[in-house]
């Protein structure tokens, strides 16, 4: 599968576009403004953000205890009522008086849901494609993703202009609801992808299987390390450039547009392979010339050539299905999406922590710098696993013993 319109002609793979795009929406709209909302009340930078972003960060415990449901639930099902209950509690979040620690239980709450429901999401998406074709429709809904964003935020804004933040809250719980809708009548019924209840016991005894495999192993430190490190250099464009933060997060966004773009429908097939660490690279390597100060203009084009390497994450993603047995693929690809926005927050976290000790400018260098050495690592490890899987028996190595190979 090659181009959009065998996609988009592929049964079932529209009405999941829809239910993703309108969990974005609401996702966006709502996460504005519910910070505005408890910003208001508490005069809190950091309350804000924690109501803003905080759900990502408690996606790790809907991967530690929950994420075996993301293979034993009716995909239908689960997507349905998940974005139902993702709609009802929106709704109410925007109940005048509602207590601050009501507010982050729910905020809680959506986090690990979200984590089962990314491992539904993307686990019935490699369903429905041919296996081919994977690589392509993630691509899509990553750009249905940052697109939706934009337009999420934009409608957000104006909504808090027009109808007070508790007012756009309501109107991000109907964009819910219209998800749960989309994913009620648009999707087949199908059985789950796996037998056997969830529980907590499965889900370690799952997520072990998965992690003691080498090659997964690396393949999930490549999906999370770099990835994050970068994520942090991002956090510090509203404290490296306040009047131009907006422009910063424009410009990746649309780096990162490109990146999917390409790799998604142009990348030949037997380049991927190799494409990934130069992509991760890609990355890091621009963050690096911060620690000059660039000026905007050179700040924002660094920024849209540093976003084309998120691209990296398909062909990962692309290869951690290769390595990952079909009953569990709702669980592996929702234990990447938890542990990605997982260390995204944790490297946010230091490279504040960073920044707060030195500069802005400094910390993005460093932060890069550390992006570029796990990367670089890592692709040490899976050239050293290779050449030991290449070995003949007896422990000698290719070139020995009459061997003509050079």
């Amino acid at each position: 599968m090659r181009t959009y319109r065998e996609l988009l002609r592929t049964p079932q793979f529209r009405p999941l576009f829809a239910t993703t795009a309108t969990q974005v929406a609401g996702q966006t709209t709502s996460g504005l403004a519910l910070g505005s909302l408890v910003y208001a009340a508490t005069d809190s930078p950091l309350l804000a953000a924690l109501s803003m972003f905080g759900s990502s960060l408690a996606q790790v415990i809907g991967a530690s205890v929950l994420m075996s449901a993301a293979d034993r639930l009716p995909p239908r099902a689960a997507l349905s009522g998940m974005a139902l209950a993702f709609g009802l509690a929106t709704a109410v979040l925007a109940v005048p008086g509602l207590p601050l620690p009501a507010v982050f239980a729910i905020v809680l709450a959506q986090g690990v849901i979200a984590a089962v429901g990314g491992g539904v999401r993307y686990g019935l998406l490699n369903e429905v494609l041919p296996k081919d074709g994977y690589l392509l429709g993630r691509s899509v809904l990553n750009m249905c993703a940052g697109l939706t964003q934009v337009g999420g935020y934009a409608l957000g804004g104006l909504l808090l202009v027009t109808l007070s933040a508790r007012g756009t809250l309501l109107v991000a719980a109907a964009l819910y609801l219209t998800g749960a809708a989309v994913a009620r009548f648009g999707l087949a019924r199908r059985p789950p992808r796996a037998t056997g209840r969830p529980s907590v016991a499965e889900t370690w005894r799952i997520n072990t299987v998965l992690w003691s495999s080498g090659p997964r192993r690396r393949t999930y430190l490549a999906l999370w390390v770099p990835n994050g490190l970068v994520v942090g250099c991002e956090s510090l464009f509203v404290p490296y450039s306040p009047d131009r933060a907006g422009l910063l997060f424009a410009f990746a966004a649309l780096g990162m547009l490109i990146g999917d773009t390409a790799v998604g429908r142009f990348l030949a097939p037997r380049t991927r392979a190799r494409a990934a660490t130069p992509l991760l690279l890609l990355l890091a390597a621009p963050y690096l010339l911060f620690a000059t100060r660039p000026a905007v203009p050179l700040a924002l084009a660094l920024a849209l050539l540093a976003s084309v390497g998120f691209a990296a994450s398909l062909l990962l993603q692309e290869r951690l299905m290769a390595l990952t047995p079909d009953g569990m693929t709702g669980q592996a690809l929702g234990l990447h999406s938890s542990g990605m926005l997982t260390l995204q927050g944790v490297a946010a976290s230091l490279a504040g922590t960073v920044a707060q000790w030195t500069t802005p400018a400094t910390a993005m260098s460093v932060m890069a710098g550390a992006s570029v050495a796990v990367t670089l690592a890592l692709a040490g490890a899976e050239r050293r696993a290779a050449g030991s899987a290449d070995a003949p028996a007896g422990g000698r190595t290719p070139g020995t013993a009459g061997s003509t190979s050079g």
